[in-house]
């Protein structure tokens, strides 16, 4: 049971919670490389999801604006390409290529979360969402059709940090403008999701769902912790929440 007395802010992640991807997937990037010639290169690659920044990876210093961030991403793809031995000659194109596929995601709502959302919010409680993402965060809450029910957006990229990081999750905090106590953070994944929100003081409610895009068995939960199955779960205990519509964007 999902425990929300007191609770101001419900704040979800965005991949695996809110939204999945679905059909065209985007290209795979093995066969980028071999359009352009370079099956050994791409060979070597692995998997196109592991050339981002690492879970809890500290990156201030490349989030001054989406020119630096975008120009640090790529720069990892270079220097990945080039330790692959793609030749220099190649290297530009090839690394706007990928930059492209990676982010060439098309996203849909679970079905369960315009409604969850709206009734959250009659409720009083100010809703975020807090992500690791791509700068496009805002974008992308918005292309979903879901920016009218959020008050709060934060994304890992214009944060200079990745949950777990403390940072990501100070700016939240700062955001909602309540006390951690008063924030229910709630997600699919273990760490991100669930270890970190209780570290940083907020509660949590780790979501298993039964179309999960995570492998694996439920870990046990701690203290100050739930888990659910759907976001439906959330709505019958907010009956007793105290929210006050705190950072309200109506």
């Amino acid at each position: 049971m999902v425990v929300t007395d007191g609770i101001g802010a419900v704040v979800l992640d965005f991949y695996g919670t809110l939204v999945r991807m679905v059909e065209p997937l985007p290209p795979d990037h093995r066969g980028i490389f071999a359009r352009r010639g370079l099956s050994a290169q791409g060979a070597l690659w692995g998997d196109q999801w592991s050339v981002g920044p690492g879970e809890g990876e500290e990156h201030t210093a490349h989030s001054a604006d989406e020119t630096a961030y975008v120009t640090w991403e790529r720069d990892r793809l270079r220097r990945r390409a080039r330790a692959c031995g793609v030749p220099e000659a190649g290297l530009d194109g090839l690394v706007a290529e990928l930059d492209r596929a990676m982010k060439a995601v098309r996203l849909d709502l679970y079905p369960d979360v315009p409604g969850v959302l709206a009734e959250l919010r009659a409720r009083g409680l100010l809703i975020g969402v807090c992500s690791n993402w791509f700068w496009n965060l805002e974008e992308c809450v918005e292309s979903v059709g879901i920016a009218g029910a959020v008050d709060v957006v934060v994304g890992s990229a214009r944060t200079g940090a990745r949950k777990p990081h403390p940072l990501i999750y100070r700016t939240l905090v700062e955001r909602c403008a309540l006390p951690a106590g008063r924030v229910l953070f709630v997600g699919d994944m273990w760490v991100p999701d669930v270890l970190g929100p209780l570290a940083a003081g907020m509660r949590a409610a780790h979501l298993w769902r039964p179309d999960r895009a995570v492998d694996g068995v439920a870990p046990p939960l701690p203290e100050g912790a739930a888990r659910i199955t759907g976001l439906r779960e959330l709505i019958p205990a907010a009956d007793s929440g105290g929210g006050d519509g705190r950072g309200r964007s109506g």
